[in-house]
C-alpha cells in the first residue's frame, strides 16, 4: 500500500512550535493553486489549503527557517483525525504528516537561505528533479 503526498506551495502563517509531551510539533497551512482557461478563454484559479504537521527536529527547523509566504516542497502521508464538536457531532480532519521538506524560495524569502533541504529521516536525500513553479501560479 502507498500513502504519499507531495506538494509545492506557500505557507499560510508563521510557524509556532509546541511541545506535545516529549516531542515538538509545528502545525501550518499550505496553499496550492492551479490556473486554467474556461471555455470562454477566461483564466480561472482555484486554491486548496492543506494542513501540515511537522514533528521533532523537522518541527524545530520549520520553526526557525520558514515563515508566512515561504515557498516549500513537502512530502509526507495523509492522516485523518476524528473529534466531536460542541454539539456532539463527529468531525473529521485530514492532515499531512510531513517527512521531508525543501525550501524553494529565493534568498529574500528565507530567514536563513544557506539551509535549504531538510528531512525527517536523517541522511535521506530529497528528489531534486521536481519542477520549479512559476510565481504567477501561486496565490501570494
Amino acid at each position: 500500500m502507498l500513502n504519499q503526498v507531495n506538494l509545492i506551495g506557500r505557507v499560510g502563517q508563521d510557524p509556532e512550535i509546541r511541545n506535545n509531551g516529549e516531542t515538538k510539533v509545528v502545525n501550518v497551512s499550505l496553499a496550492t493553486s492551479e490556473k486554467w482557461k474556461n471555455k470562454s478563454g477566461e483564466t480561472q484559479e482555484k486554491t486548496e489549503w492543506h494542513r501540515l504537521v511537522f514533528w521533532d527536529k523537522l518541527a524545530e527547523i520549520v520553526n526557525k527557517y520558514v515563515q508566512k509566504g515561504s515557498l516549500i516542497y513537502v512530502s509526507g502521508k495523509l492522516t485523518t483525525e476524528k473529534y466531536q464538536d460542541k454539539e456532539g457531532r463527529d468531525v473529521y480532519t485530514t492532515k499531512i504528516q510531513v517527512r521531508e521538506m525543501k525550501m524553494l524560495g529565493g534568498k529574500s524569502e528565507q530567514k536563513e537561505p544557506e539551509h535549504r533541504e531538510y528531512s525527517g529521516t536523517v541522511g535521506k536525500p530529497l528528489n531534486d528533479g521536481l519542477p520549479e513553479p512559476e510565481d504567477g501560479d501561486l496565490p501570494f
